[in-house]
């Protein structure tokens, strides 16, 4: 109900509620013999405009053939109401909307083509300026469609910032963590090279002096040179440590991606034997999962997009795969996302391989060399 109400609450579906009103209360003028009708028509084109979104998103081949019904049914109502002048409102926002969703042209000659249906109503009714009504409504209709042009352009400019924005935190994120690895590195080396060699002196040295006559017999020598002994373990102890925990903080770069994307939403799930110290091969698995959130966003309206990346023991190398739970509405094919992504992969020395998933949308299985 929560999702309903908002959906119509959106911009574009509460000014055409309020259209639709407008021309729900000018029906009282309509001929009584034709007042059935026009209601029943108007009722129709209500539920087809609000159910528009819902429709398209199931299948998108019926979302668009809604839209071409649409302007039919605004038509019988100009038919049926020539001279109340407010059915041809209904053209206006329908307008909005293919421009929205249709390409220009396509739009522009539904446009057209519904307007000289218009001028001919008007004409055969016996109006008396059906031309510079027509071009009234027109003008009302350019101006909707540069609106929803602009809405549109504005919208997809947002969502390509977000997405920047977050590529840019994702990336800042690998280079922060490869430039505190490299510090690591220099401090591991720096401890091994000049502790130890210190340490290695002294201890020489303390034996230098536990073999001197006047020194025999002392316990603090043999004291002295047991710890540091000891020191020299637990330095190349820290030392090996340091180099262990190398590696760069892959999960936290991932849910930087996918945070400005209100969906789908990530599930990660990371090997714990996974060790990834190379940035460009943590870049590649960045821009992989990057594109397959954008396709599964955009394309498969998915909810979920789960990621998981494990350590192929059989053949050496990682194993990423990605699979969401959207909808496959068309045969799978590789556009330039995808097209992009193998590239990627097998400039890499990878493998790569896309399929429809289990789940209802696509699943991508990249294989990358150690």
């Amino acid at each position: 109900m929560t999702s309903v109400l908002r959906q119509l609450l959106q911009p574009m579906n509460l000014a055409g509620l309020c259209t639709l009103l407008a021309v729900a209360l000018s029906l009282r003028w309509v001929p009584a013999g034709d007042a059935v009708l026009a209601w029943s028509v108007l009722v129709v084109f209500t539920v087809l405009f609000l159910g528009h979104d819902a429709v398209a998103k199931r299948a998108r081949w019926l979302g668009h053939g809604l839209l071409a019904l649409l302007p039919l049914l605004a038509l019988t109502l100009v038919w049926l109401s020539p001279g109340v002048g407010t059915a041809q409102v209904l053209l206006v926002i329908w307008t909005a909307v293919i421009a929205m969703t249709w390409p220009p042209r396509v739009a522009l000659a539904a446009v057209v083509l519904a307007d000289i249906v218009i001028y001919l109503i008007l004409q055969r009714s016996g109006h008396n300026a059906p031309l510079t009504v027509t071009l009234l409504y027109a003008g009302f209709q350019a101006f909707a469609a540069l609106v929803a042009h602009y809405a549109m352009t504005a919208e997809r400019s947002r969502d390509q910032l977000a997405l920047v924005n977050a590529d840019l935190l994702a990336t800042r994120a690998l280079l922060a963590d490869s430039a505190r690895d490299g510090e690591r590195l220099r401090l591991a080396r720096e401890l091994h090279d000049v502790a130890g060699h210190k340490l290695t002196a002294l201890t020489l040295n303390l034996r230098a002096l536990a073999g001197d006559p006047a020194l025999a017999g002392r316990t603090e020598l043999g004291v002295a040179e047991r710890m540091a002994a000891e020191l020299m373990g637990d330095i190349r102890g820290v030392v090996q440590a340091i180099r262990d925990n190398r590696g760069l903080d892959l999960a936290t770069a991932l849910h930087a991606l996918a945070a400005p994307l209100p969906r789908p939403r990530l599930q990660l799930s990371l090997d714990e034997r996974l060790r990834m110290d190379d940035p460009e091969r943590a870049q590649l698995l960045l821009r992989v999962v990057q594109e397959a959130l954008t396709n599964a966003a955009r394309h498969g309206d998915a909810a979920v997009l789960r990621v998981d990346l494990t350590c192929d023991t059989r053949r050496g190398g990682l194993q990423l795969r990605l699979a969401d739970d959207g909808r496959l509405r068309a045969p799978l094919r590789e556009g330039n996302g995808l097209a992009g992504m193998r590239e990627r992969v097998e400039g890499a020395g990878g493998e790569f391989n896309v399929r429809p998933g289990d789940a209802g949308g696509v699943c991508i299985d990249v294989w990358l060399p150690a």
